[in-house]
Formats: C-alpha cells, sequence, structure tokens
C-alpha cells in the first residue's frame, strides 16, 4: 500500500472532514480518485451515522410511547428530537380544535420570542392551514413571500417575529382525520431533503400515537371511574333497600350521584319524591316510550325512565341534569327505576300484609271481644294501638266506590281500620264522635265522587266496650240511610229522638242540653220563664189563648215569648219533627226535676 493511500485511510478511520480530504488531492496530485473514493466513503458513513441517529431518535420516541409517559412529556421530547436531527432553529407542534375551530401551539423548541407560543389562529390559515387540508407535507423556502397558502397579519407577524425563513410542516393524522401539524423552522433560507421531510414525518406519526393514546386512556380512566361510581352507588341503594330506606332516600342518593334533580311521580303524575334540582312530571309519551323500550328515553331537560314491575307500569323516575349521561351514568339511572320499583312493590306487599292483620284484628274484636280481651289487647300494641284508651266507632258506607278503595282512603282518619262484615270499620280517638262523623263523611265523598255515609258509635275502651260501640254505629248507619241522610256524618247524639231511643246507654241530659240548650241558658241569665212558656204552650194544645190564662200573662206576652222561643231555636222549631223533639225534651227535664 502506497503512503497516499495509508494517509486516505487514516483520514477516514479519523472522522476527518471533506475539507481535508480534497487538501490531501490539491498536495498530491496524482491522487484525486483515490480521494474521490474516500470522500464517497466518508458520505456513507456520515450518512449511515446520520441514519443511525434518527432510527435511535424513533426507537426511543417508541419507548417512551411503550412506557405510557405523560403525554406532554412525549410531545416534548419529540419536538426536540426534531429540532436536534433536523439541524433547525425551532420545532413546534400545533393542533387544531374542530369545536373553536381554532389552531394552538401545543409545544415549542427553540422560539425566542415571548409572543409566538401564544399564536392561536383561524384553522385553514397559514403554512398550517395547507398542510391540514390537503394531509401532506409542504416545504417553503420563504414562508412571507409564499403564496400557496393563506396568509394572516397575526400568524404573519408571529413568524416575523421569530425571523423564520425556511419552514418544513407535516401532518399529524390519527385515522384520515388531521388533529393537528409538527414543523421544523430555520431563520435563514434552505432546503430541505426528502430524507428530512420523512423523518419529520415519522416523529409526527409518533405524536399523533401520543396524542390518540392520551385520549384513549382519558375515555377508558373516565370509563373506569364512571363505572365504579355506578357500582358504588348501586351498592349504596341495594343498602337503602336493606335497611329500609324509602323512595325519598333513594331519589336522593341518585340526585347526589348524577348531580341532578331526581323526581318520582305516579303513574297519573303525583309527585311521590323529589331530591335535588327542580323536575316535574314527564310528558306521557316520554315515559310511554321508556316503557316500550325498557330503556330511558332523553327529553329536553333530562331523562325520563318508566317505572315498571313486569307489564304493570307503577309510574316514572326523572333527571333533570344539563351534562350528558355517560353509559355508566344512564345505566345507574335505569337502576335507580327498578329499585324504585321494587320498593313500591315491597310497600304494597308490607300494606297489603298489615292490612290483613289489623283486619284480622277488627274482626276478632267486634266478633268475639271476650274470647280473649287479653291477647286483642297485646296484638293491638304490636300494631300501634293501645285498646285501653277511648276510641269512637265509625262504619263507612258507599254505594259508588269499592270498600277496598274506601278503606284504604279513610286509614287517614283511623288508628284501626280495616273491611269487616263487608264494612268499612274505623278506630278513631275522639270525645266529639258526631262531629269527626261529619268531618270524614265530607272528605271521603270529595274523594270518591259520590255520597258517603259516616255512622259513629262510642267512645269507648276495652274489647267488649269497642264491641258496643260498632253495634251502637250499626244502628246508627241504618237509622242514618232510612232517615234519607245519605253523604253525612253522625252520631246517635245527632239523631235527636231516634238516637235517643237506639242508643244503649241513652243519655237525657245530652239530648235535653242539645234540643232546649239555647233556651235554658237564656232563662238562666235573664231570668225569664221561656221553658214554663213552652210547657204551658204544649199543655194547652198549642192554643195562645188557654196559654195565656195557665201563665196569668197577657197574650201579646205569649206571643212576644214564644217569638223569642223561635230566634232561639230556629225557625223551624213548631215542625213536626221538632216538636216530638222539644216536647221529648220537656218531659225529661220534668221527670229529672222531680
Amino acid at each position: 500500500m502506497d503512503g497516499v493511500a495509508f494517509r486516505l485511510l487514516e483520514l477516514v478511520a479519523a472522522g476527518a472532514g471533506s475539507d481535508e480530504l480534497a487538501r490531501l488531492a490539491v498536495e498530491e496530485p496524482g491522487s484525486a480518485a483515490a480521494v474521490e473514493l474516500a470522500l464517497r466513503i466518508n458520505a456513507t458513513v456520515r450518512g449511515h451515522r446520520r441514519r443511525e441517529a434518527e432510527l435511535s431518535a424513533l426507537f426511543d420516541t417508541a419507548g417512551d410511547l411503550a412506557r405510557l409517559r405523560d403525554p406532554d412529556a412525549v410531545l416534548r421530547s419529540i419536538v426536540h428530537r426534531a429540532r436536534r436531527l433536523l439541524g433547525v432553529d425551532l420545532s413546534y407542534l400545533t393542533l387544531n380544535d374542530a369545536d373553536a375551530g381554532i389552531t394552538y401551539m401545543r409545544v415549542t423548541d427553540g422560539s425566542v420570542s415571548p409572543l409566538f407560543p401564544q399564536v392561536r389562529m383561524k384553522m385553514g390559515v397559514g403554512l398550517g392551514g395547507l398542510v391540514a387540508q390537503t394531509a401532506r407535507p409542504y416545504t417553503t423556502p420563504d414562508y412571507l413571500s409564499d403564496q400557496h397558502f393563506l396568509h394572516s397579519d397575526p400568524v404573519d407577524d408571529a413568524v416575523r417575529g421569530e425571523g423564520l425563513t425556511a419552514l418544513l410542516a407535516v401532518p399529524l393524522a390519527v385515522g384520515d382525520t388531521v388533529i393537528g401539524v409538527l414543523y421544523a423552522a430555520d431563520r435563514a433560507a434552505r432546503e430541505f431533503t426528502p430524507d428530512e421531510i420523512a423523518l419529520l414525518s415519522s416523529l409526527a406519526d409518533h405524536a399523533a400515537i401520543a396524542l390518540d393514546n392520551a385520549r384513549l386512556l382519558a375515555e377508558v380512566s373516565a370509563h373506569s371511574e364512571a363505572v365504579q361510581r355506578a357500582e358504588a352507588a348501586h351498592d349504596r341503594l341495594m343498602d337503602l333497600v336493606l335497611r329500609g330506606g324509602d323512595i325519598a332516600a333513594v331519589a336522593a342518593a341518585v340526585a347526589d350521584v348524577l348531580h341532578g334533580g331526581i323526581g318520582v311521580y305516579t303513574t297519573g303524575g303525583g309527585e311521590l319524591a323529589h331530591a335535588g334540582l327542580p323536575t316535574s312530571a314527564p310528558a306521557p309519551d316520554a315515559v310511554a316510550a321508556s316503557y316500550n323500550s325498557g330503556r330511558a328515553t332523553r327529553t329536553e331537560r333530562g331523562w325520563v325512565c318508566a317505572v315498571q314491575a313486569g307489564p304493570e307500569l307503577l309510574g316514572s323516575i326523572v333527571l333533570t341534569t344539563d351534562t350528558e349521561l355517560t353509559d355508566a351514568d344512564r345505566h345507574l339511572f335505569e337502576r335507580a327505576a327498578v329499585v324504585t320499583a321494587l320498593l313500591q312493590l315491597l310497600r304494597r306487599s308490607v300494606a297489603k300484609a298489615e292490612d290483613e292483620v289489623r283486619g284480622e284484628l277488627l274482626t276478632d274484636l267486634l266478633t268475639a271481644p271476650d274470647r280473649n280481651p287479653g291477647t286483642l289487647v297485646d296484638r293491638g300494641r304490636h300494631l300501634g294501638v293501645d285498646l285501653t284508651t277511648r276510641y269512637a266507632v265509625f262504619i263507612a258506607h258507599a254505594d259508588g266506590v269499592s270498600r277496598r278503595r274506601l278503606a284504604a282512603a279513610a286509614a287517614q282518619f283511623a288508628a284501626l281500620s280495616g273491611i269487616h262484615a263487608e264494612q268499612v270499620v274505623l278506630l278513631a280517638q275522639t270525645e266529639a264522635p258526631g262531629a269527626l262523623a261529619a268531618r270524614v263523611a265530607a272528605a271521603l265523598g270529595a274523594q270518591a265522587g259520590c255520597p258517603v255515609t259516616v255512622a259513629a258509635g262510642g267512645p269507648a275502651r276495652g274489647p267488649a266496650g269497642l264491641a258496643a260501640a260498632y253495634r251502637e254505629a250499626e244502628r246508627c248507619l241504618r237509622a242514618l240511610l232510612r232517615l234519607g241522610r245519605d253523604g253525612t256524618g253522625a252520631s246517635m247524639a245527632e239523631l235527636g229522638f231516634i238516637g235517643l231511643v237506639l242508643a244503649d246507654r241513652a243519655d237525657h241530659a245530652g239530648f235535653i242540653q242539645q234540643t232546649l240548650g239555647p233556651v235554658f241558658d237564656y232563662d238562666r241569665d235573664r231570668g225569664t220563664e221561656l221553658i214554663r212558656t213552652l210547657e204551658a204552650y204544649f199543655t194547652s194544645g198549642c192554643s195562645l189563648p188557654r196559654t195565656k190564662d195557665l201563665l196569668h200573662i197577657h197574650v201579646n206576652t205569649v206571643g212576644q215569648r214564644l217569638d223569642r222561643i223561635g230566634r232561639l231555636l230556629g225557625p223551624d222549631w213548631q215542625s213536626p219533627d221538632r216538636i216530638l223533639e222539644i216536647q221529648l225534651a220537656l218531659r225529661l227535664h220534668s221527670l229529672q226535676a222531680t
């Protein structure tokens, strides 16, 4: 090997540059061919080294993605590697916000202007707009003078502020959608080679993968959180059911989890429970759509789900919310409808069982009070009814409504209620059974839409006393119906002399006071003799002249006294029924006085 060849190998091995190799060709004129070969070998080695560095950078980037590092850190690394490998002054990455219609700067490396990282532009503007529209790389040796894309003053000012001249831009694509652009920029004019374009495109592909992975991870995380929240809410709902929680507690729990308003409604639109934001009864067609599909239905203000048990529609549950529901949240809402249906069925079963137990107690109490009174009292205590306390017994009668429906409506007035001997029977604490009977008759009549007659007996205490009060209420009911007083409520005391005759325990003093009380009070307060005048009036056969002879007063005085009695007892006091009651009260009074 000659000396020139040996020197060339030494230079190549030492990594000498092209200038040193060319200088040897000048110094040794006969070595031109060998120097040219050495230059080619040197270029090849440099190319391999550059390719090795590029591949290493791509492998490192792929490793970053595989380790699922912070996506922002991965993007910063990609942009930094792009700047270093392409040997440019500045590299940066922009992303598109399709909803806002803008493109914004996400990462920069090498920027010297404080305004450049803040650049925001309309989508479709600048070099990046062209790349996003065509989904192809584009390079320009002089950005400001290039007219192949749409310029804008803010973008041009930013480029001018950085002193940029040559730019290379490649798309970041996920599928067929361009989500952003990766740039390499120099402050001096230059041409970017195909290898550089390919390298930057590879880095852009990695950046797109990083962004898509971040999106997928966020969706998976959000879904996982939603599923966990739904599972926790489901456990919470089941716990409420097992601990005896009611529909209101379920509504509160679901409203808390979904951050909205929950309303539970009957099939007729009546509100059963409410929690959170305001809600309103759902439209019937929305409930029907949910019932037919078995899923929650979207409405203008939120969601509605039918509450059903098999084919039976029990009502609906409504969600008011300003946010879109995830699948997990929607399943939770639908699950709440199922739990609500379960609670309604449980409540119905419990109510039915309690009605049966109460009905059995009522039957045993009224048919066999002497069989085992102590046991009856104990059974009453288990139902929250102290049979040693005074209760009045009421019987409600109506021809236009079922007994079960009438009993359900009447239960609100009673300590114990049920159906006995095809009659709706109530026990209620009161010392004024007639007044309560009248109120119950009016209330039940309004609810049932037909006349409801309510008869009262008692008050009394203990099984035997209550059974007797029930028999008294039966006689009172028969009297009310025969007297044509359907739709009213009364006790024996309000039936006048009929009640006096029918009652087991005739309350003579009460009858006298109810019939003639105002007249007795007037005589006592003013020292008059209106009662004596009434006795004389009836003794004389209702004759004014004979009455004045019996009393030894002027006939006009008799007339004046009778007018006063009329004002005290009412204008119908001389009707046949009233006269009979008044004469009976006067006779009882005279008997008590003797």
